[in-house]
């Protein structure tokens, strides 16, 4: 998965596009690239942006541990996350949605940026 990285100033949100096949090492290296930009920015939301993506791998025990991961790279609790994603997808990522906000983390899907961006500029 190859992923492009912005920053939204005026509302404070890093902007991630991802395009290609989304699999667990790519979206590992991802995110670790989420916590610098957000860090550097001093950003609490992040609005990722799946719906150039082709297709997704990745098993149920790897989604269900990726929450986990997410803490031992420092991703805080009170960062909002809003992903969008297409519908086919909706699925593999709604899985990701349930575990992250079980544990803790305050994480949307959306099928459109509009509305993923909204959300984040209530929080």
């Amino acid at each position: 998965m190859e992923w492009k990285v912005s920053f939204l100033p005026e509302d404070r949100i890093v902007v991630i596009e991802t395009s290609g096949v989304g699999d667990k090492e790519s979206s590992m290296e991802m995110t670790k690239s989420i916590v610098k930009t957000m860090m550097v920015h001093r950003s609490t939301r992040c609005l990722v942006d799946h719906s150039a993506i082709e297709s997704v791998t990745g098993n149920t025990f790897e989604i269900y541990d990726r929450p986990r991961s997410f803490v031992k790279l420092g991703i805080p609790f009170k960062i909002r996350m809003a992903e969008v994603v297409r519908r086919e997808h909706r699925e593999h990522f709604g899985f990701l949605e349930t575990v992250c906000r079980n544990r803790g983390f305050v994480f949307q899907l959306f099928i459109d940026r509009e509305s993923a961006l909204a959300w984040l500029g209530q929080g």
